[in-house]
């Protein structure tokens, strides 16, 4: 009986009667208040540092962007100068970046999450994965420059497209590896279970139940993954790439040995030129990469709704 009556008290009695609880709950509340207001101050200061930004390419490159900018090639002159080549090459680079990135990257998650046993060694590879995700992009530069422009040069033709791709490659390979894994572990485990009852092999049920229900998010990592590669410029200046060139790769295999411009690169060459014609040129160039961005995100978002309906 005694046990009963002392296992009903009041919680906040217990609490009472122990001298080194102390509830502050005044305190606590004001240090929410204090974290809350930090924290929307730095959003509103992000934002604000964000648009004055954005106000002033497009105040600066407005006047400059014409069909001049898209369909001409680069000039000494500002007024004829456009970025047709650049365009076209980031282009080339993003299409075989995603051929390359996308079945290495989905890959190396599926096998990571749904096969590998809980070893050392894949402990290790899944720490490396995630460090990995934060080198600096001229790290892969380097590598880029020492692997696929010169040990790999009879196939890649030393610095061309397809060094640059394989480069891009690398860098948002350990991004598509993480998002492919966060991804899969969105899927609740029974559905696993209940395919595994019904007799599918491992296989089957990751092929048929997990990854419809899981690529969604994949391919969500896999276009914000594209969207880091679109805008690097230091891995790309790294392995070669050219800052001038007035030409079209050709649409076959020997274009993918072609020497090759990139936009970042074309805004870059443009910003370190002394005329002030220039930086408008450069400007108008950022809004035509900010708008690729915006429809390779939109692309991204749609997609994953079409997906979710089924």
């Amino acid at each position: 009986m005694t046990t009963q009556n002392s296992s009903q008290r009041p919680q906040n009695q217990v609490f009472q009667e122990n001298p080194n609880f102390d509830f502050a709950l005044s305190r606590r509340r004001k240090w929410d208040r204090i974290f809350a207001i930090a924290s929307w101050t730095a959003v509103i200061i992000a934002l604000t540092v964000l648009v004055v930004l954005l106000v002033d390419v497009f105040i600066d490159g407005l006047p400059r962007l014409d069909w001049t900018l898209l369909s001409e090639f680069p000039s000494r002159l500002p007024k004829r100068a456009g970025m047709k080549s650049a365009l076209v090459g980031t282009i080339w680079l993003m299409v075989l970046t995603a051929i390359f990135s996308f079945p290495l990257g989905v890959g190396a998650g599926i096998f990571l999450e749904e096969f590998a046993a809980d070893t050392w060694y894949a402990k290790v590879i899944e720490v490396n994965i995630a460090n990995l995700a934060a080198v600096p992009s001229i790290i892969y530069g380097l590598l880029g420059l020492s692997v696929f422009v010169r040990v790999m040069e009879p196939i890649t033709g030393g610095r061309g497209i397809l060094a640059g791709a394989l480069t891009l490659t690398l860098l948002i390979i350990p991004i598509v590896i993480v998002a492919t894994r966060e991804a899969l572990r969105a899927v609740p485990s029974s559905l696993r279970q209940a395919g595994l009852a019904l007799g599918a092999t491992p296989w089957q049920v990751i092929r048929e139940q997990v990854l419809p229900l899981a690529f969604p998010g994949i391919l969500t990592g896999m276009i914000l993954a594209l969207s880091r590669a679109i805008g690097e410029t230091a891995p790309l200046i790294a392995i070669g790439a050219l800052t001038f060139i007035a030409f079209l790769p050709p649409l076959s295999p020997e274009g993918l040995q072609t020497p090759f411009t990139a936009m970042p690169i074309q805004i870059f060459n443009w910003v370190s030129r002394p005329q002030e014609e220039f930086y408008t040129a450069a400007a108008a160039g950022i809004m035509v990469l900010m708008v690729l961005l915006l429809l390779m995100n939109g692309t991204a978002i749609w997609l994953r709704n079409q997906f979710q309906k089924f």
